[in-house]
């Protein structure tokens, strides 16, 4: 039995297949016990899959796409990290790169590195630039660090020295020390055999920093899905003999749009970072796919943050992210982040300017109208505006206290000084559209960052707009890029869960070899002989997953560049790559040049694990002429004016329906609101695409 977690900010969601449906439960999250979250949401999971008792259950295969390693980075909860790197490069991690974060700030501020000077330890020893030994590792140098690591007592220890990616041997005897000693140790050549030393140290250190966190994190998931498993089985056992040995598996999601085993996340946390994220792009590619559409935009809108990703063929991944202020230099999927979600907080600064965000009311205590929270947020926007219904959400099981987030918003206009007269709002419902609409210019300003700014015109995209406040707010962004269309995904509050349970097993190698690309003209055995190596190690990855060779798919590509340049390109391994490269350079700089050498700087190999996909099933069709049916009216507010409107129950909707707003959709795992003047079509999958009338 296979089930889907995606731990947000506000809530868990579960997305599992029963009887060839597929569910989706939602549970309150628990930023202070991920774990107990999770457990809730499978057990609940198991509750609603009961078997007969002549039914022997099936294993339990968990996958979860988690936020604690990108929270622990972005709140600087990690754990304590000590740096051993070559002698006279202690401090590569806090000089970094010349560039400025912002060009023209006198007073920018650089996040303070993960590991304090105290903690970094500088070993005599040193390799050339083609790994041949220029100081040699003493067994002196060994034991000196070993003692001075076991006295400062860190949590994790990062191990980089230069040129280690040419010849790992000094870093696999220091790492063998430390570890015997009980250490848990991230070594750069294990993490990222990449050339770039600042971009290797930091990716090294930031996988140190989570470690303790993550394999914290999953040790505890791990031991309570077990138990849960083995409880399930117990009772089942009672009435049937038939017993289940095989234990629980848990994965989790990649920031590449992968799962890998926990093991290898709980070693490899730094992987995780955009794990949410990237089961989000999944889900919305496979939506793209259904509804035919070749080029969309995802906009994902959760309770804390949104999340934003160009969708045209093949999915876009960068070895080049930044977060936290720290480079990443693994694979991810080209992921924007912006902290607005149905959940972000509304106040005025100091210059009496309405500012929406990044701070969140959270799950806890949450916003106003969920009963516990007091400042303002986006969602009381929407609930005093009408936009959630009176129903409450989660099909009615989580109420909602409209009078409350009243009462709270009118409060907050009355307690604005004075002095912020441009601000003033004269009644609670301008107030709330007013967070609205600031809270759409931060969101649209995210969309406008992976298109506009990257040369792409917004106005040939669709917009998938899911996550449980991405409904509320698609049209108003869509027609403010005048894109083409609207698609509403099924679950669309639980799409990152369905992308997550879509996703197939990914195992990313990588190696620098810096080496001229017309070797391989004259050689072409030897590009052979270096995507080899990393193949079978990375097949020996997916066969410890339970993968055999026919179910394996491998990628290989190649960064290049011209010689000397301090950039490159990715191109996919072909007959002619350096045609491949040239054409690849006219398209992202507009220009080439033939006559310039061309050096291969990294080779990389993507092994993919295909695993079982839910079956994506058409919804039955409406008769005739017979029209969709609201099951109440209400009355919403547009552009300060309440208006008559309708509101519709997304299971009561067929294939074929053809409705205006003003109205609402609600569901179990969202609400989408349609304004005047927009129309609304349910496709055979039941989808539901939005354009303007």
């Amino acid at each position: 039995m296979r089930i889907a977690i995606d731990s947000g900010g506000t809530f868990t969601d579960c997305l599992f297949l029963h009887r060839g449906q597929l569910q989706i439960i939602k549970v309150a999250s628990r930023p202070d016990a991920p774990a107990e979250a999770i457990a809730e949401a499978v057990e609940s999971a198991l509750a609603q899959t009961r078997t007969s008792p002549t039914e022997t259950r099936a294993p339990l295969d968990l996958v979860c796409g988690t936020t604690v390693g990108t929270n622990a980075l972005l709140e600087r909860r990690g754990g304590r990290v000590a740096l051993v790197t070559t002698a006279g490069f202690e401090d590569v991690i806090e000089i970094g790169r010349q560039a400025r974060p912002k060009l023209y700030d006198l007073f920018v501020q650089k996040p303070a590195p993960p590991v304090p000077s105290a903690l970094r330890f500088g070993v005599k020893e040193r390799l050339a630039a083609d790994g041949s030994t220029v100081q040699p590792l003493t067994a002196n140098q060994i034991a000196r660090v070993a003692r001075a690591i076991k006295k400062a007592n860190p949590d994790s220890v990062a191990l980089c020295f230069l040129f280690s990616f040419r010849n790992a041997a000094h870093e696999k005897r220091i790492a063998s020390r430390l570890r015997s000693a009980g250490f848990a140790v991230s070594v750069s050549h294990e993490i990222l055999p990449e050339f770039r030393e600042y971009e290797r140290t930091s990716t090294t250190v930031i996988n140190a920093y989570l470690v303790p966190v993550m394999s914290g994190y999953l040790r505890d998931t791990s031991v309570r899905i077990a138990k849960l498993s083995r409880d399930k089985t117990k009772n089942q056992s009672t009435t049937n003999h038939s017993r289940s040995s095989v234990p629980p598996r848990v994965r989790i999601m990649q920031s590449n749009g992968g799962i890998i085993s926990a093991d290898e996340a709980a070693r490899e946390p730094v992987r995780t970072i955009l794990s949410g994220p990237a089961g989000g792009v999944i889900g919305a590619t496979h939506a793209a796919t259904l509804a035919g559409i070749e080029k969309s935009i995802s906009f994902d809108m959760g309770g804390t943050s949104t999340d934003v990703a160009l969708l045209s063929g093949e999915l876009r991944s960068t070895s080049e992210a930044i977060s936290a202020g720290l480079p990443v230099a693994v694979p991810m999927l080209e992921i924007h982040t912006v902290g607005a979600g149905g959940g972000s907080i509304a106040r005025f600064d100091e210059g009496g300017a309405l500012r929406v965000g990044p701070e969140s009311a959270g799950a806890v205590p949450g916003p106003i109208c969920y009963g516990r929270g007091s400042k303002p947020t986006v969602t009381d926007a929407h609930a005093v505006l009408g936009h959630l219904g009176t129903g409450g959400l989660l099909g009615g099981a989580f109420s909602i206290d409209i009078a409350r987030a009243r009462a709270h918003l009118q409060a907050e206009i009355k307690n604005t000084p004075r002095s912020f007269k441009s601000c003033s709002f004269k009644s609670v419902e301008a107030f709330a559209e007013g967070i609205l609409a600031v809270a759409n210019a931060v969101m649209e300003k995210a969309i406008r960052v992976i298109s506009v700014e990257r040369g792409h015109d917004p106005r040939d995209y669709s917009l998938i707009a899911f996550g449980g406040a991405g409904g509320l707010h698609a049209c108003d962004l869509t027609a403010a890029l005048e894109m083409r269309e609207v698609l509403i995904p099924v679950f669309p509050g639980g799409l990152s869960a369905l992308g997550i349970l879509r996703a197939d097993v990914v195992k990313e190698l990588s190696r620098t070899v810096l080496l001229p690309a017309q070797e391989l003209q004259q050689h072409p055995h030897r590009l052979r002989s270096l995507i080899v190596p990393l193949e079978n190690q990375a097949a020996q990855v997916l066969r410890t997953e339970g993968f055999a060779r026919a179910a394996m798919r491998f990628h290989h590509s190649l960064d290049m560049r011209y010689l000397g340049q301090a950039y490159d390109l990715s191109v996919p391994v072909s007959e002619n790559v350096v045609e491949a490269f040239h054409r690849a350079h006219e398209q992202r700089y507009g220009y080439h040049d033939k006559n310039k050498n061309v050096e291969i700087v990294n080779v990389r190999c993507r092994a993919t694990g295909l695993t079982e996909k839910p079956p994506a099933t058409k919804i039955p069709s409406r008769r005739r002429g017979a029209p969709a049916l609201p099951s109440q009216t209400l009355q919403l507010v547009f552009l300060g004016r309440p208006q008559k409107s309708r509101l519709y129950h997304r299971g009561d909707l067929r294939a074929g329906d053809v409705f205006s707003g003003p109205c609402v959709i609600a569901e179990y795992s969202a609400t989408t609101l349609i304004p005047p003047d927009w129309k609304a079509r349910v496709d055979p999958y039941g989808q539901l695409l939005l354009s303007l009338k």
